[in-house]
């Protein structure tokens, strides 16, 4: 997933890019030909993603 950061500006970078990466994979799925499995993939990189924004909104409150 990238190097770990503690650093607000870094975490925003991350958070933006992984934000870039999901939409690239949704935009190259075919909407004819996704399935199940598709929609796997990106449930399992929104959590993940959400994963880390809750951890760095813990770094923020600190």
């Amino acid at each position: 997933m990238g190097k770990a950061t503690d650093q607000p500006s870094e975490q925003m970078k991350y958070i933006k890019n992984r934000i870039k990466m999901l939409h690239e994979v949704a935009d190259s799925m075919d909407e004819q030909e996704a399935g199940s499995a598709e929609l796997e993939q990106l449930s399992r990189m929104l959590k993940d993603l959400q994963i880390k924004i809750e951890r760095f909104q813990k770094d923020w409150q600190a």
